[in-house]
């Protein structure tokens, strides 16, 4: 159970990418678009209400969810594509609203500021629903597929060229040159589970091979992601990506697809997957627009390249907030002067602190008083937020701590190890991370992991340990509890043994989150949608397969790194 649990804070908040930039020749210009996702408009509260003692952003929620700015940033959002002459069209991947699904008047709003925009700007909006919009109308639920349709129907609907029966999906020309496929990949009953079910996609790809068969280039928009973009996504968050991911992807790239825009997720993340076949499909995932980084994707369009890069909503209507809600000060309004984008990563670490601590209760963890684990489970989890609770630098600093067991922690700025780990996160959702897995942030929270591998471990006392291998088998029959202990190697003392074998385990997520696929996250260009030959597609796929076995090479090379010589790895 304790190497569960720290196994499992490693596999959740050590969240590092390693990403390399990219630069392309621009090529006359087809088109420009903007493309956002994950709006959560919500309504605001009256007054503030507070998570923690933090006295600026202690009114963070769990989701980290800028929600009563979540107004103001749709509108400067909305603003600065009006603003931007080269934006011609605005994209938005789904979660129009916070509670889309229970209150229909929440899609209204959002609505009406897309209608507003339009009528001002002369720049049409094009949408797809997302987890968060849709249900099966009943007592908890006012927005159904015919609310959603009709609330939003100048929005894709009424130029649709074509539709699917049963969901939300549709098609519409967006200019001469490129088509729109907006496939909801939702599913109505479930919570944030996909619908892509076999005959969604196998719409999708017939309407990408009519596109091309009149002569236009298909671009693909759906809530949910197509490719991993965390390491093994389908396992450790199944819910955010389609069903049977790689075999799909592999019929929308063959059907002619190059690109594709998705959110749900929440992060700035680009990855580009290549079909047996040579075809190349890249699927952008952008950020939700009112959490941290408040980011959006800019798009510029020719035959040979398309080139992207990341706009941020930097500032806001503070003066109207504060009339709004009751509970903003002036050290709120000055922090939110000074840059939104900062307020919002701050705002972020504190949400995602108070999530993941909230984690530990009895309650979230799942477990019982009476049940023969509690005590260990209890002691663990208590010990693991007191340490990150404990300040990284000092007396009685978790860097003296540590020395005392010969893990040395690196000097920096962090205050304690949750501002570490929420760092990593905050960076995941920006995108363009740059931790390769030695890197002094990395290393810091590692060794801080081991020292609470090592904490952990010693906290059991021999008596919790066999109670609970007598329970095990009292429940399963299984080994005798003298012999347990010997069976799952576990030691009930100090042992850098235990610390190297945990790191191990986790070597092969930690290196896929310093190795990524080499796609620059927020600026960067990609190869157009002008045909390729037969010898780049099998360039491609040449190039595709030398790098997956490389990558295999490197991490088995990795692996076995950590067993042999454990944390002399990270320079122990």
């Amino acid at each position: 159970m304790k190497r569960i649990i720290a196994i499992s804070l490693v596999l959740t908040i050590v969240l590092t990418v390693f990403a390399i930039p990219v630069s392309a020749e621009n090529a006359e210009v087809d088109t420009c678009f903007a493309v956002s996702a994950d709006l959560h408009y919500e309504y605001q509260e009256e007054e503030l209400e507070w998570y923690s003692e933090d006295p600026v952003f202690g009114y963070a929620n769990r989701r980290a969810a800028m929600e009563n700015e979540s107004t103001y940033i749709i509108d400067e959002f909305l603003n600065q594509c009006a603003e931007n002459d080269r934006i011609e069209f605005v994209l938005i991947a789904g979660d129009l609203a916070n509670n889309g699904k229970r209150f229909l008047d929440q899609h209204i709003k959002v609505a009406e500021k897309l209608r507003r925009f339009e009528a001002e700007s002369g720049k049409p909006v094009y949408i797809i629903d997302g987890n968060h919009d849709v249900g099966m109308v009943g007592e908890y639920c006012e927005t159904g597929m015919t609310e959603f349709r009709e609330v939003y129907y100048e929005f894709g609907y009424d130029e649709a060229l074509a539709t699917m029966e049963g969901n939300l999906s549709y098609t519409v020309d967006l200019n001469d040159k490129y088509r729109l496929i907006a496939a909801d990949s939702c599913d109505y009953n479930r919570s944030t589970g996909d619908g892509m079910t076999e005959d969604r996609v196998e719409w999708v790809v017939e309407q990408a091979k009519l596109a091309v068969s009149e002569g236009k280039y298909p671009i693909l928009m759906m809530h949910h992601n197509l490719l991993d973009h965390m390491p093994i996504q389908s396992v450790l968050s199944k819910d955010f990506i389609i069903r049977n991911h790689i075999s799909t992807a592999e019929k929308f790239a063959n059907a002619g697809i190059k690109l594709v825009f998705t959110g749900h997720e929440h992060c700035s993340d680009a990855t580009t997957f290549t079909s047996s076949k040579g075809n190349l499909i890249s699927d952008f995932a952008t950020t939700s627009l009112t959490m941290y980084p408040l980011q959006y994707r800019i798009m510029e369009m020719s035959d040979a390249t398309i080139t992207y890069e990341a706009a941020t909503i930097d500032s806001i209507d503070t003066e109207n907030l504060r009339d709004d809600v009751i509970g903003y000060t002036d050290a709120h309004i000055e922090e939110m002067n000074k840059g939104m984008n900062a307020y919002a990563k701050k705002f972020l670490k504190n949400g995602v602190e108070y999530r993941l601590e909230r984690g530990f209760e009895d309650e979230q963890l799942g477990i019982d008083k009476g049940a023969f684990y509690y005590d260990i489970v209890r002691n663990a989890v208590d010990e693991l937020n007191g340490i990150l609770n404990t300040p990284l630098y000092g007396e009685g600093s978790v860097q003296e701590m540590a020395k005392e067991k010969g893990i040395e922690i690196p000097d920096s700025e962090y205050i304690d190890g949750w501002d570490v780990a929420t760092e990593l996160v905050s960076a995941h959702y920006a995108g363009e991370e740059n931790y390769p897995l030695l890197d002094r942030d990395v290393t810091i929270l590692l060794r801080t992991m081991c020292f609470i591998i090592d904490s952990e471990l010693y906290m059991i006392t021999e008596d919790e340990f066999m109670a609970a291998a007598a329970a095990i088998t009292a429940l399963y029959g299984s080994t005798p509890p003298d012999k347990m202990a010997e069976k799952l190697e576990i030691d009930l003392g100090y042992s850098h043994g235990i610390q190297s074998f945990v790191l191990a385990l986790a070597s092969p997520l930690l290196d896929s989150f310093a190795n990524d696929d080499d796609v620059p996250d927020n600026n960067g260009a990609i190869k157009g949608y002008a045909k390729t030959s037969s010898s780049e597609n099998i360039s491609n796929l040449s190039s595709s397969i030398q790098v997956t076995l490389e990558k295999l090479f490197e991490r088995l090379a990795f692996i076995l790194t950590f067993v042999f010589k454990g944390l002399d790895y990270i320079e122990m």
